[in-house]
């Protein structure tokens, strides 16, 4: 990678970032800015980065990933807030299982759908 690369990365994605992070300031509850600081503004600059790096064809595949990924983990996400608040099981069982469906779920949306 070259430096000019580097620092483009860099600029973009803290400018990416900064403006999540202030429309989590400007929400209410404070509770939203946890969402909007941190995921969608890196995977924003990542997306804006591939394709202006290696073309918009190249990006689809990476996005279409992306959503997958994040199917994935919203079916962990429920199943452990499930089983930690209305079941009361311990975090560390729950959690490790639950990464078990994670990657299950991702590579099976993967082999199923991008494959």
């Amino acid at each position: 990678m070259h430096v000019k690369e580097i620092a483009i990365r860099v600029i973009v994605g803290g400018v990416v970032v900064s403006v999540f992070a202030l429309l989590g300031d400007l929400l209410k509850p404070k509770s939203f800015a946890g969402l909007f600081g941190a995921a969608p503004s890196v995977a924003l600059a990542t997306l804006f980065l591939t394709v202006a790096t290696n073309g918009q064809e190249f990006a689809r595949v990476e996005a279409r990933s992306m959503i997958l990924g994040a199917v994935a983990f919203f079916v962990y996400a429920s199943v452990v807030s499930r089983l930690l608040v209305r079941r009361k099981l311990p975090v560390l069982p729950v959690t490790s299982l639950a990464m078990t469906l994670w990657l299950v779920c991702a590579f099976g949306a993967w082999y199923g759908l991008l494959r």
